[in-house]
C-alpha cells in the first residue's frame, strides 16, 4: 500500500488555523516582550545616524519606482554612502512613533504592530563604515558594530549557498525574527505573519533602491542552521527569515 505523501507546508497551514490556536500569552495577561532585543553598549561601538529628513535622494516617483523595480544581482564596485544606508534602514524598519513602549508604528506594516524583526547588516562597501557585521537599533535610530570574524563575508556567502551577490553587494540586509514578539499576541499563527511581514520589508528596500540609484536581490536560499549559527542565533526563538543584497548598479 502506498502511503500518501506528507506535505509539511499543508501541515503548517492546518496547524496555524484560527480555530486550532491555543490561548495567546497576551490573553493570559502575561507581560509582553520588549519592542527590541536589548543591546549592551560594551558589545560594540554605537554610531548615531542622521535624521532621514536631512537626507536628500533622487525623489523618484512611486510609479517610476514600482515600474522600474526588478531584482539585480550584479553591482558596480563602488560604495553606497552612509546616508543612503541610513535611508534604507529607516524606510525598511524605521520607527515613526513609539507608543508608551507597548507598540511602535514604523515605515512598514506589521501584524498587530508587533514588528518582530531585528536588522543585521553585513557591510562590504559603505563609505564611513568598516567592513563587518552591524545591528540597526531601530528604536534609537543607531547602528552598533558587532564582533565578527575577519572572513565573516565569506562565511555568510557560503551559508547563502555561495551566491556571489552576498560578497559583491555594498551591504547585505538580514532580517532576524524575534518570534515571541509575534506569537505573544497571535500564538502559533504568528509564524505566518512573520513571513508576510518580511515581504513588506523587502519590497520597501526594492523601492528605496530605485530612489538611490541602486539594486536589490532578495535572498531566501540559504542554509538556515549554518547562517543562524554564524550570527549566534538559536534558530528557535530567533532566526533569519529573509535577506537582501543592496549595491550600486
Amino acid at each position: 500500500m502506498i502511503m500518501p505523501k506528507k506535505i509539511t507546508g499543508l501541515d503548517f497551514l492546518n496547524a496555524t488555523k484560527h480555530e486550532t490556536q491555543p490561548v495567546s500569552d497576551q490573553k493570559k495577561g502575561k507581560e509582553q516582550p520588549a519592542l527590541e532585543v536589548p543591546y549592551v553598549e560594551t558589545d560594540g561601538p554605537i554610531i548615531k545616524l542622521k535624521s532621514v529628513r536631512q537626507i536628500k535622494t533622487e525623489n523618484v516617483s512611486l510609479r517610476d519606482a514600482l515600474e522600474g523595480r526588478k531584482t539585480k544581482r550584479m553591482y558596480e564596485n563602488k560604495p553606497i554612502t552612509l546616508d543612503e544606508l541610513t535611508y534604507a534602514l529607516y524606510m525598511t524598519q524605521g520607527v515613526k512613533r513609539n507608543v508608551k513602549d507597548k507598540a511602535t508604528f514604523r515605515t512598514v506594516p506589521s501584524a498587530g504592530a508587533r514588528h518582530a524583526f531585528e536588522t543585521i547588516l553585513l557591510i562590504n562597501n559603505v563609505d564611513g563604515l568598516k567592513r563587518g557585521l552591524y545591528r540597526y537599533l531601530a528604536l534609537e535610530h543607531k547602528l552598533q558594530k558587532l564582533e565578527a570574524a575577519p572572513d565573516i563575508n565569506q562565511k555568510i556567502r557560503r551559508a547563502a549557498l555561495k551566491q556571489p551577490q552576498v560578497e559583491e553587494a555594498a551591504a547585505l540586509f538580514m532580517w532576524v525574527a524575534d518570534a515571541f514578539r509575534m506569537t505573544y499576541r497571535y500564538s502559533e499563527r504568528g509564524y505566518r505573519y512573520l513571513f508576510l511581514d518580511a515581504g513588506h520589508v523587502a519590497q520597501n528596500l526594492y523601492l528605496v533602491a530605485e530612489d538611490i540609484g541602486s539594486g536589490v536581490c532578495a535572498i531566501a536560499a540559504y542554509d538556515d542552521d549554518r547562517l543562524n549559527g554564524i550570527l549566534g542565533l538559536d534558530g528557535e526563538h530567533q532566526f533569519v527569515v529573509y535577506m537582501a543584497s543592496l549595491g550600486k548598479v
